[in-house]
């Protein structure tokens, strides 16, 4: 055996969380805390020891739950701060991330561990670079030659390597696609086919090969790698050629729902296969159901179907919302706010939280697309939340399972090209990151291939079957997704200002840890954590090892490094606009309060100018009035006068005409 087969059956023989304990174990954990902390730190690096106590105190107690110590003892706030910078990751995922570090830190532990029996390896993880080969039946390791893709656009040189295997089980890398072993006839080649996984095995129904829709279901034993075909028996539904469906798993029976066929029906129908009787029937629902359609998406959320867009026969693309309540059989369409998605098909869904639907990307016939909505079930509300992160490109024909609140994406098509790369949303921040990338041609850069998520030796793994890239493939490809994939892109949330936090804790705890070393610290921390005189000899060795790991820290703690100043200058950027707006707002608020001083002086001087043009008016009123009178008046006294002159002409005249006529004038007069 060698080298590199005894690095993987002295590494991952146990499952979780057996695992984990014998590699804590071997560390040191398990007796008393000063013990503990000296085997640990006189074994690694400070960076490496202060990260693994962290990761055993989550694992084993939780949460940092405890206040910060108040004495200033370098060890201890090195100690609560590496911890407390883990926030609320689960324990899970701190015993796989403990016994990830302790292989890299020393691949040999478990030949070492005296307490546990070496077992037949199950799965082990090696350099990413490398892929994992076939192997005989009995279960030997043998060698083959392969060149494998590696994630920066080249290939590298064709090796051998040295792989174990349990039976005809598969080994996996971390982040990167192998090829297992399989054994059994392949099913046709073919894609937009349906694929579920019960009891770890995947089933594979239909799809479509050379422009024919397939009928047949194939099952994959995922323990021995090995594939069948089912013998379907007769029912009372039979089996009908489709494509674009899909497959669910329900209360041990396979859901098939909608897909292209043939003669497509006017309505959507739902098959189901009994696993135990093996046939198929039709389920018989109540409501109106949707209109026939391939191309769709189907998610099961607790009880229910929800089914979203697709492409009727009529090759209509639609992105109406139906729900299948699987308890009564009834279907509804449901009526939705916001601005729901464009018509599609091919397109991706994920349930996040039993409450959240996501659907991604998808096409229409001319254009494919990379946006992301986001529809809560209880509201029935639409949403399109910004991305972050490394956003994928437009694509449509991929694939999606989730892991966690990891939402995984492969394949997928452009109308140009296959998507190489395989990516993964933190459905939590919604931050995209690309976990692996292939090169060339190949199935894992198809349209219409299918992912489900399976485990094996204790650990989650993804399965990839089928697709179409140029030719039709019936190849089966493994990713066993290790916690990188998840860090980082919780990383990644450095760039969102409200989701921050956590990562925050966790650089600063690596900033303090080293900022204490750089300073003077370290000759103190070792003084205390260390009996031996020879303790910096055991160092130097082990940090000569650990150049690798450190080199990866460091460069990842100034990525971090350099988002968190990013991100500060951000931040300050802001404040100081924010600052200046205040300012102007106060500025222009006291000027809105002048001008509405000014228009209330103004509107109280227009008030008493009313009040004088009335005033004026009624004054005018009553001049107009007087002038009238006084043109009476005039008239009057005119008139008078006229009288009178008319009087005394009338008298003049008499007195001469009455003496020329020999009349003697009035006495009277005369006097």
């Amino acid at each position: 055996m060698t080298a590199v087969a005894a690095m993987a059956r002295g590494g991952s023989s146990l499952a979780y969380p057996e695992r984990f304990y014998a590699a804590a174990s071997y560390v040191g954990f398990g007796g008393s805390p000063s013990s503990a902390a000296k085997g640990v730190a006189s074994k690694f690096s400070n960076d490496a020891a202060l990260l693994l106590y962290a990761l055993y105190q989550q694992a084993t107690v939780g949460p940092c739950n405890i206040p910060k110590p108040r004495v200033w003892n370098p060890v201890e706030q090195s100690k609560w701060t590496s911890w407390n910078g883990l926030g609320n990751m689960a324990s899970t995922e701190a015993m796989r991330l403990f016994v990830k570090i302790l292989e890299e830190e020393d691949p040999g532990w478990y030949s070492r561990v005296a307490d546990f029996v070496a077992e037949p390896v199950i799965d082990v993880e090696m350099n990413h670079k490398t892929e994992v080969v076939a192997v005989s039946g009995n279960g030997n390791a043998i060698i083959e030659a392969k060149t494998i893709p590696t994630e920066n656009g080249s290939l590298s040189e064709t090796q051998d390597k040295d792989v174990v295997f349990e039976g005809l089980g598969a080994v996996s890398v971390y982040d990167q696609w192998i090829s297992p072993p399989i054994s059994g006839a392949r099913p046709k080649p073919r894609y937009e086919h349906g694929a579920a996984v019960i009891d770890d095995k995947m089933y594979i129904f239909g799809g479509n090969h050379n422009g024919r829709y397939l009928s047949d279901l194939q099952v994959l034993n995922m323990r021995s790698w090995t594939w069948s075909r089912v013998e379907i028996q007769a029912g009372t539904g039979g089996t009908t050629p489709c494509a674009g469906h899909s497959l669910i798993p329900w209360d041990g029976k396979l859901l098939s729902v909608a897909g292209h066929t043939k003669d497509p029906s006017e309505t959507l129908q739902v098959k189901v296969f009994d696993l135990q009787t093996c046939t198929w029937s039709t389920l018989k629902t109540y409501g109106k159901p949707p209109v026939s359609r391939g191309g769709q998406s189907v998610t099961l959320v607790g009880m229910t179907l929800v089914i979203f867009g697709g492409q009727d026969a009529k090759r209509s693309l639609l992105n109406d919302l139906h729900i299948l309540d699987l308890e009564t059989m009834t279907w509804d369409e449901m009526d939705t706010v916001g601005i729901s998605p464009s018509p599609r098909s091919d397109h991706a869904a994920a349930v996040h939280a039993d409450r959240y639907l996501l659907i991604f990307g998808g096409g229409s016939h001319a254009t494919c697309f990379n946006d992301l909505h986001v529809l809560d079930l209880q509201t029935m509300e639409w949403s399109r939340p910004t991305q972050q992160g490394e956003i994928p490109s437009p694509r449509a024909g991929h694939a999606g399972v989730t892991v966690g609140e990891s939402w995984f994406i492969v394949g997928g098509g452009d109308n140009k090209s296959g998507v190489s790369e395989t990516v993964v949303l933190n459905m939590s921040t919604l931050v995209w990151s690309v976990v692996t990338t292939v090169q060339g041609r190949v199935p894992l850069a198809s349209e219409g291939s299918s992912l489900i998520l399976s485990s094996y030796g204790g650990e989650d793994i993804l399965v990839s079957f089928g697709g179409y890239n140029g030719r039709y493939t019936n190849e089966v490809h493994v990713l066993k997704p290790s916690h990188k994939s998840t860090l980082q892109s919780k990383m990644i949330e450095t760039q969102v200002p409200d989701s921050v936090t956590a990562v925050q804790n966790f650089t600063n705890a690596t900033r303090d840890v080293e900022s204490e070393f750089e300073t003077g610290h370290e000759g103190k921390i070792r003084e205390i954590v260390m009996d031996n005189n020879d303790v910096e000899t055991k160092i130097t060795k082990v940090e000569e090892t650990n150049d690798r790991l450190l080199a990866a820290l460091k460069a990842e703690k100034e990525e971090l490094e350099l988002s968190l100043n990013k991100e500060k200058l951000q931040t300050l950027k802001l404040k100081q606009e924010l600052t200046e707006g205040e300012t102007r707002n106060t500025d222009l608020y006291k000027e809105l309060q002048s001008v509405r001083g000014q228009l209330l002086a103004e509107q109280s001087r227009c008030f008493k100018l009313e009040v004088d043009v009335a005033e004026l008016r009624q004054k005018l009123q009553t001049m107009d009035a007087l002038q009238k009178e006084l043109e009476i008046l005039q008239r009057q006294k005119a008139a008078s006068e006229q009288a009178a002159l008319d009087a005394k002409q009338r008298q003049g005249s008499g007195g001469v005409w009455g003496w020329l006529a020999g009349t003697p004038p009035d006495e009277s007069n005369g006097a």
